[in-house]
């Protein structure tokens, strides 16, 4: 265990640790600093300095995110000085994108938006003036609107840090500066495999689910935690739902096991099915050579006498089943289960490409 000294913030005696930084320090103890770029399991990079904040001796603010604590540093968080450096960074974030609420897709779950109302920001006091990218719609599954981004490289740092698929990066240079695959490609024709963590990463509205575009605001929306079924592993993941439905799934990387906030493609936008107009809601038997609607128990019935005349008249390895990786390891258990004891084979299948 490493051992604690102690530093003083905002003249409370705080117990830090060597590896730890000041914002660490800080909010191991309640004690609010600001961020933006900030992404835990990434790299403290400083990159935004909302997070600046005065260390006592100190030449200039420093990025708390990024300076490691010392015994007996003295830090104050909340100085005139460090609240106007606060407010004018936010400002030039604000001005230099097109950060309309109004139609933004995260209105009410935006960082951005929820710092200028701490703040106490009526409007900034430099005009805003808006890169105008055209926005990038080309995919069914993640929409991006660079004219939103603040830069902050969090998107950046989960594709090639967390997920380790090494698709985003930065682009150009001073107020030219982007954020996208290789060659300024958009999503659909590069190396990207639509794990959608740059969306949870984005704390604005430059990285969002297309799906769910006009489905709910986020103040409409209940999440509901559940186990992605797709394979085995387990992933724990938020169902987004609105009036009945799912809109999106999100994930949480403070969940822990086993997937720490990951999703893969089919556990993130694979549910359409679930709303899908042509899904079956009910049995259907074949009467006539036509497909009628049937109650459960006359499926049951019809199931149970045709594999029982089929297995008595062939033999029970004339049958085989196909299990589905929509449903759960539990059901599947129970499907080969019921192959294997009740019908008496091991012709026994499954597809996770389903």
């Amino acid at each position: 265990m490493s051992e604690t000294f102690t530093i003083n913030i905002d003249g409370k005696e705080v117990e830090a640790t060597p590896e730890q930084t000041i914002l660490e320090a800080a909010r191991g103890q309640g004690i609010y600093i600001p961020t933006l770029c900030h992404y835990k399991g990434t790299t403290n990079v400083g990159a935004c300095r909302v997070c600046s904040v005065e260390v006592e001796n100190a030449r200039s603010l420093v990025a708390a995110c990024t300076m490691p604590v010392n015994p007996g540093m003295v830090v104050k968080t909340n100085t005139e000085r460090v609240l106007d450096a606060r407010r004018l960074i936010v400002e030039l974030i604000w001005a230099s994108g097109d950060h309309n609420c109004l139609t933004c897709e995260q209105n009410g779950s935006c960082e951005l938006q929820d710092l200028v109302y701490r703040m106490g920001i009526e409007k900034p006091r430099f005009e805003i003036d808006s890169p105008g990218y055209p926005q990038e719609i080309s995919n069914t599954m993640i929409a991006r609107d660079l004219n939103k981004c603040i830069l902050c490289g969090r998107c950046v740092r989960i594709c090639n840090e967390v997920q380790v698929h090494e698709v985003l990066d930065f682009s150009m240079r001073g107020s030219k500066s982007k954020v996208g695959p290789a060659f300024d490609s958009d999503y659909i024709d590069s190396n990207c495999v639509f794990c959608g963590a740059c969306v949870d990463a984005c704390p604005v509205g430059a990285i969002t689910f297309k799906q769910a575009r006009f489905q709910g605001r986020p103040w409409e929306i209940s999440k509901v935690r559940t186990t992605c079924a797709y394979c085995g592993v387990g992933c724990q993941m938020d169902l987004n739902i609105y009036d009945g439905k799912i809109v999106k799934v999100t994930s949480d990387p403070e969940v822990g096991l086993p997937n720490h906030g990951s999703l893969c493609v089919k556990g993130r936008f694979g549910m359409d099915f679930v709303h899908h107009p042509d899904r079956l809601k009910t049995p259907l038997i074949r009467k006539k050579g036509k497909l009628e609607e049937a109650t459960w128990d006359e499926a049951f019935d019809y199931i149970s006498d045709k594999l029982a005349s089929i297995k008595e008249e062939h033999g029970p390895d004339s049958i085989a089943g196909l299990s589905s990786a929509r449903v759960t390891n539990e059901e599947n258990y129970l499907f080969q289960k019921f192959m294997r004891a009740v019908i008496g084979t091991n012709n026994v299948d499954h597809c996770a490409r389903l």
